[in-house]
């Protein structure tokens, strides 16, 4: 019976992913996405990882764990199965597996799709539970000092330096969309602004007032920040409030860098640990309550299966389809971040060897269906709305009736009334710009949210969905600024022992200094961004990323191999494969591809072109085209439609983006230079 149960399951699975995968014509329901997601997890689950398990690692309850052998009471303790799970997935579940596939759906909703189902079946969580294991069948050691011991010193130092450059990367990343969801909102500003005073009372409330009230204390912690939420609302509509909490770009670029040295600097108890405690329990609850959502409402994906930047011409990020819709889907199908979690905390708690089959593969597949719920929910936005809101000013335009015009241009139509009265709705100024995806992310949360629970709080669920998404971000840089001070201390106290020391205070404060302006600095130029920041940015956190998982890949298949011969290396070996396919790719693509950050050529803007942009700029020095483009001292935009013989000049008002469009050819093709890529910026 449970073998007719199971084939009936993979039929399903199997028809359901055929049906989103050739289905074309009117809009498709989001359910055929979350069965096939659902039973694609439960077949991989249940039989390609219990395979893994039994065969390849040969797990074994018999044997003694780390946790048990080495128990001391603060790093090894042996731990609940279940306990355990919502540790590892509340460490790995950062903003990765929201804001990639959101990004992602610039391709439209079906390359984002299948690749987070298949590539974390098959690839993601793999790597999560043969790197636990690995990590647990040694004594608890780090994925660096596995590299060092299984592959070489060389190449352990290597990986220890590659894994703290990541870090920073990552880490600036992550404060970039923080920023950008939250620049000129008061009312979010104000809700996030109180979860930090939340999180010490917290602290002080279980090291002091009620000690081990764990759940006493979340749920006061929860009262207390959903009371944030209306507040907020307060704040924003109070205009003698507002004022304070309407924050530029630059402003919370400063104010998390600040948050950043404090939450390296305070103690765990203090800080980190409560503010742990009530992220688990909002991710968790949210994650339910959005697949509970889109279950009652099943809403149609209004974004098309590939849209017209496949040919990497999109305005969200730089790059082609392949291999940039992989590098920035990241987390929510492989992530080599994953792989310092289950080579860190988790397998010094691992209490039965065969928990390690839950934790690590049942943890990333729980991840995935994270990313799956935010391309339904991103998928689920109008075309022209999902674009206006992550656009950069600097592709789409200065001006609401700019930027509407260059995207219904596109074939997506929108007007600045529809923005006008969506920001209304969500108690925001404005929409426009607000590059980075969770705003648009939260835009379709809220809609399930609003659809499925009744009533018209649109604001308040936007807002809670963005308090949402932040409390991921501000996980994520807490616990990374602490990693990453650790990782430094750790290289530094190899010139100067003391520097080593985690408990000697001016080593700590030099070393939290150094790893906050580092991602700071990268994180302040992102800001400044003319495109946002996440254009560059955000395929170079990916790259680097999924660089990570290869080097923990590469470590899994040598210790796989020293295990079996080559008989199971194909396991670890075949994503293995295609990681560095796709990471070398897109790193030799921006490297040395003409298409600087800017997504718009160097060169090859035709002599006409070349013409028609030097007279608007009223360049009149030779034929130096770069200094021309320097000489000019404003921004203007040129939009010259040749095919349709039609000519733009409202576009060359001061104050806009110097940029020159061109359609070519009866297909439409669009050929795009931006003058600032010319003058070699």
């Amino acid at each position: 019976m449970g073998h007719i149960l199971w084939g009936v399951v993979s039929i399903v699975g199997a028809l359901c992913l055929a049906g989103i995968a050739l289905y074309r014509g009117e809009p498709i329901n989001s359910m055929w996405i979350v069965v096939a997601a659902a039973c694609t997890y439960a077949v991989g689950f249940r039989f390609y990882a219990k395979f893994i398990a039994a065969k390849v690692m040969v797990l074994d309850n018999n044997r003694a764990t780390p946790a048990e052998r080495l128990r001391d009471g603060h790093d090894f303790e042996p731990t609940n199965k279940w306990i355990l799970f919502g540790h590892h997935f509340a460490a790995i579940a950062g903003p990765g597996p929201l804001v990639g596939p959101t990004l992602a759906a610039q391709f439209g909703y079906l390359p984002g799709t299948l690749w987070i189902i298949l590539g974390a079946v098959i690839g993601g969580a793999v790597q999560d539970f043969v790197i636990l294991f690995c990590s647990m069948r040694r004594n608890g050691k780090s994925l660096g000092q596995m590299a060092r011991e299984e592959i070489g010193k060389v190449g352990g130092i290597t990986a220890l330096l590659t894994v703290l450059l990541i870090m920073i990367i990552l880490l600036a990343v992550v404060a970039l969309v923080f920023v950008n969801a939250l620049k000129g909102s008061p009312w979010g500003t104000f809700t996030i602004a109180a979860t930090m005073p939340i999180a010490l009372l917290m602290g002080f409330y279980l090291r002091y007032w009620r000690p081990g009230k764990v759940l006493e204390a979340s749920l006061v912690g929860m009262v207390l920040i959903v009371a944030s939420i209306f507040a907020g609302q307060a704040v924003a509509a109070t205009p003698s409030l507002a004022g304070w909490f309407t924050m530029s770009g630059v402003a919370l670029a400063f104010a998390v860098i600040i948050y950043g040295f404090f939450a390296s600097v305070l103690p765990v108890w203090m800080f980190l640990a409560p503010r742990g405690y009530l992220s688990t329990f909002v991710k968790l609850g949210v994650v339910l309550l959005l697949g509970l959502g889109v279950i009652l409402v099943r809403p149609q994906l209004q974004l098309p299966a590939f849209t017209r930047f496949v040919d990497g011409t999109g305005p969200i990020f730089a790059g082609k389809i392949f291999p940039f819709c992989f590098i920035t889907i990241a987390c929510g199908a492989i992530s080599g971040f994953h792989a310092l979690i289950s080579s860190g905390t988790t397998p010094k708690m691992i209490a039965r060897e065969w928990n390690a089959w839950h934790v690590g593969y049942g943890s990333m597949l729980l991840e995935s269906f994270v990313a799956i719920m935010a391309v339904i929910a991103a998928c689920s936005l109008q075309p022209g709305v999902f674009f206006a809101v992550n656009s950069p000013a600097g592709i789409v335009g200065a001006t609401p009736a700019a930027a509407t015009a260059t995207i219904t241009g596109w074939g997506y139509p929108v007007s600045p009334a529809d923005m006008e009265s969506l920001a209304r709705d969500v108690g925001e100024q404005n929409l426009f710009y607000r590059t980075g995806g969770a705003p648009s992310l939260a835009l379709g949360m809220a809609r399930i949210f609003s659809h499925a629970l009744g009533g018209s709080v649109l604001g308040f669920w936007y807002h809670f969905a963005i308090m949402f998404e932040a409390l991921f971000i501000l996980t994520v840089i807490d616990a990374g600024t602490r990693v990453g001070r650790f990782m430094l201390q750790d290289l530094l106290g190899h010139i100067y022992k003391p520097l080593g020391r985690t408990g000697w205070m001016p080593g700590l404060v030099a070393t939290s200094a150094a790893i906050v302006l580092a991602w700071g600095y990268f994180l302040y130029e992102g800001v400044r961004d003319p495109l946002g920041g996440i254009n560059s940015l955000w395929p170079l956190f990916g790259i680097a990323n999924q660089l990570l998982a290869a080097i923990a890949l590469c470590v899994a298949t040598t210790i796989l191999i020293k295990m079996h011969g080559a008989k199971y290396m194909w396991v670890t070996g075949i994503p293995l494969a295609w990681l560095v396919v796709v990471t070398f790719t897109a790193s030799w693509e921006k490297i040395f591809s003409d298409m600087p950050p800017s997504r718009l050529p160097r060169r090859g803007l035709p002599a006409s072109g070349v013409a028609r942009c030097r007279r608007r700029l009223g360049c009149q020095h030779g034929r130096d085209t770069r200094a021309d483009f320097q000489r000019a001292p404003r921004r203007v935009s040129v939009r010259t439609l040749h095919d349709h013989g039609r000519h733009h000049p409202d576009r060359f008002r001061p104050g806009m983006d110097r940029r020159a469009e061109r359609h070519q050819g009866s297909g439409g093709r669009r050929d795009t230079v931006r003058a600032d890529s010319v003058a070699g910026r």
